[in-house]
């Protein structure tokens, strides 16, 4: 049977082919389809974790236990779960274990361009990386097969373009893969040095043997150019990259397809590069390819011509190597820019619109409310990574303590659970006197919806015991009358718990809570109107940003197909006019 599939669809097809019984992720774009999608085979235990540190940690225990699993996350997620992933190397296996890393050419969701390439390198694993969809549900079937066979997690490298596309895939029925016997062993898999230092050995042995199987393996292949003689062109590339050059090119040139970017191949290399007149390299991001046929003696063009920097397209590469562009459809008219924005209804817009109002630093965090620094709300300061926010408040207010009275740190729940709790700890234990907010909208919400362990829903919709924010923070060492808990929409109550806390001398946490208005749960209001005999045109109500509310011959107008009726806009307006 054949089917059309989205690369991460097809990931997800292959989990359950495979035989894979445990999927432990957390959400972050463009991975997180897969475990959605995995979640819907019942042979398939799906979950979402805390964070990528957790879930790969989860993922080693069942795989421990003789289960095929699997983790998924984006590139920055594997920074979070790079202690596991390291170890996981020395400890090897039981069951097949693989995990997806999803890299983000071009920052479309992400806040910067990493090529995961480097962690295989040097956590010394295997990395798979296929060019479509197809290739996505057979490359994790096999990659649980190498994981068993050389006793080692496989990671499977994704990028947007391949998670996001879609392509037609070759359905097979499950394969029923048995429990791996568990045994206890202690010197494989507790990592004190006595134990540690042999296991280092087997994993310079395994990646040797590696290198051997990548001279052959099913994942390298060379496909040869029409017509006879040698080409003047040969292509070495992977993932998307090759989509782009065949596009361009078609058969008038060779290419050498890598699906396995870790260990590379040697001999297969020098035999193409004999092949073919020039050799270019085509990957993005970074050079791995093109270093290490540099390191074996061989000619070839890369990050000379194409850049270290964005994601690749057909037009680029026929650019760069000087061909006639294909010919596309262009639209006649200029469309405005989209940037994204604030949900209509969104229960963040009021307490950035307050952080303006009152000249706050603001030391802001991963999701939906980092667009808060955006125009024309411009009210966060600082975003670096998940969870950040709370432990760079800690550091930023003990060099400049003057500061307290007049910065906070803001982050989402889910956030907060996944690596904001021990940056709390931290201020309450170093006595900081810090503002945390935490909005609170009941859900993971730039992802998609994803469920967390406040919402008191699992993966599978099951319903359980909702962890509570404000016993994590009382837990954490915050005063119970320190944790405050107010409506996100009552502009006026959240004000008056930021002026109380921020001038207390003690660590603070308000949780400003109201649903994503996006919910299913959430039921819309009676859109606001304009009274345009009162309006005054001094667009108070623009401060907002609500895409809702735009100005038509000097007068607001609310768009009553997106308002959700929160009455944001009518507090603001000093003459009455909507109501």
């Amino acid at each position: 049977m054949r089917k059309l599939m989205l690369g991460n669809e097809a990931v997800a097809r292959g989990l359950y082919e495979g035989g894979c019984g445990f999927v432990s992720s957390y959400p972050g774009t463009p991975s997180t389809e897969i475990t959605e999608y995995a979640a819907k085979y019942p042979e398939i235990y799906a979950e979402w974790a805390p964070n990528e540190k957790v879930a790969l940690e989860a993922a080693i225990g069942a795989s421990t236990a003789g289960m095929r699993a699997f983790c998924g996350m984006k590139h920055v997620g594997l920074n979070v779960a790079a202690d596991p992933l390291f170890i996981g190397a020395y400890i090897g296996v039981g069951g097949g274990l693989v995990i997806g890393v999803a890299d983000d050419p071009g920052m479309h969701s992400s806040q910067n361009e990493q090529d995961s390439r480097h962690y295989a390198i040097a956590a010394k694993l295997p990395m798979l990386e296929p060019s479509n969809s197809d290739e996505c549900l057979r490359f994790t079937k096999a990659a649980f097969e190498l994981s068993e066979r050389f006793d080692t997690p496989v990671i499977l490298r994704l990028s947007t373009r391949i998670s996001h596309s879609q392509s037609i895939v070759e359905l097979s029925e499950r394969e029923n893969v048995p429990l791996v016997p568990y045994e206890k062993l202690p010197a494989k898999r507790v990592m004190m040095p006595a134990y540690a230092r042999p296991r280092h050995t087997v994993v310079e042995e395994r990646l040797s043997e590696l290198r051997e199987y990548a001279e052959s393996c099913p994942f390298n292949r060379i496909i040869p150019a029409e017509g006879t003689g040698k080409p003047k062109l040969g292509i070495v590339t992977s993932g998307p990259s090759y989509n782009y050059a065949r596009e361009v090119l078609g058969d008038s040139a060779a290419y050498l397809v890598i699906g396995m970017p870790n260990p590379l191949p040697e001999r297969l290399i020098r035999k193409f590069a004999e092949m073919v007149e020039r050799v270019v390299v085509i990957e993005e991001l970074d050079p791995i390819i093109e270093t290490h046929i540099k390191s074996l003696g061989i000619p070839c063009d890369g990050k000379n011509i194409f850049p270290l920097t964005g994601e690749y397209s057909q037009g680029l590469v026929a650019e760069k190597l000087l061909v006639k562009k294909n010919e596309y459809a262009k639209l006649t008219e200029e469309l405005p820019g989209r940037p994204p924005v604030l949900c209509p209804g969104c229960p963040h817009r009021g307490v950035f619109y307050t952080f303006k109002k009152m000249k706050l630093t603001v030391f802001g965090d991963i999701g939906c409310y980092t667009l808060g620094a955006a125009q024309p709300l411009s009210a966060m300061d600082t975003t670096f990574c998940m969870g950040a926010s709370i432990s760079a408040l800690h550091g930023f207010l003990k060099a400049m303590p003057d500061y307290a009275s007049r910065t906070v740190a803001v982050i989402g729940d889910s956030t907060f659970l996944h690596s904001g709790v021990t940056g709390l700890m931290n201020i309450t234990y170093n006595r900081t006197p810090a503002t945390v907010v935490i909005v609170d909208n009941n859900i993971t919400g730039m992802t998609g919806h994803q469920d967390n362990p406040a919402t008191g829903k699992t993966l599978k919709g099951e319903d359980v015991t909702p962890v509570s924010l404000e016993k994590i923070c009382e837990g954490a060492g915050v005063s119970p009358s320190h944790i405050r808990v107010v409506p996100a929409s009552d502009t006026a109550a959240f004000e008056a718990a930021l002026r109380e806390e921020l001038a207390s001398p003690e660590p603070s946490v308000i949780i400003a809570r109201q649903p994503c208005a996006l919910l299913k749960t959430v039921k819309r209001g009676d859109p606001v109107t304009v009274d345009t005999g009162k309006c005054k045109g001094c667009r108070a109500c623009m401060a907002v940003a609500c895409p809702c509310i735009s100005m038509t011959d000097g007068k607001a107008q609310i768009d009553a197909a997106l308002c959700t009726g929160c009455g944001l806009c009518a507090g603001l307006c000093r003459f009455g006019a909507i109501d």
